[in-house]
């Protein structure tokens, strides 16, 4: 059972049909640079301590929302992500306690999106801890693993082709804030 539900959260964040996860990440890591990599381990945790939050609840019946609203609401995450990316303090030390509350905050949304599947998943489980638990281990390592390959690209990208972090930055977020725009139109929550 372990086993199952780690390799079901780690293909869930890694889901190249469910890219909004991913680049939520990679947005998420976009403002940092390679040695701040401990910043960018505690707010995907932050993201995915929220995410579980969700997941329990609505396996619980607790929270219900509609889908449509919640396909609107993944995507504004990751466009108001980038665009604090380019806007926002990032050095300001209540800038980061913002952008971990923040990260939580989203992964409430990011696990609504998911909350039926999993519910279905659960069946006749007795108990919610223990897949819950192996499912967010696995989605936290799938996290770990985009932020390598982002902090990775980065450091090629600022390191050795000498780019500004700030255009690094820009890059990534514009192009995050694009895409998440294309998600946020196509929504059917209009």
């Amino acid at each position: 059972m372990f086993e199952t539900y780690l390799q079901l959260g780690f293909e869930h964040i890694l889901d190249m049909r469910g890219y909004d996860h991913i680049l939520f990440v990679v947005a998420l890591c976009a403002i940092y640079r390679y040695t701040e990599w401990r910043k960018i381990l505690v707010l995907v945790t932050a993201f995915t301590i929220g995410h579980s939050i969700t997941l329990a609840l609505s396996a619980l019946d607790i929270v219900v929302f509609r889908p449509e609203v919640i396909e609107f609401l993944i995507p504004l995450t990751i466009l108001v992500t980038a665009l604090y990316n380019v806007i926002g303090l990032r050095e300001a030390s209540q800038g980061m306690l913002w952008r971990y509350s923040f990260a939580m905050i989203f992964g409430w949304i990011h696990g609504l999106g998911f909350s039926n599947y999993f519910k279905a998943l659960m069946g006749s489980e007795e108990s919610i801890i223990g897949p819950l638990l192996s499912f967010n281990i696995g989605v936290e390592l799938g996290q770990i693993i985009i932020v390598f390959l982002t902090v990775g690209l980065s450091v090629v990208v600022t390191q050795w082709w000498k780019a500004p972090q700030r255009e690094w930055n820009l890059f990534v977020s514009g192009a995050a804030a694009g895409i998440a725009f294309i998600l946020l139109v196509e929504a059917r929550f209009w």
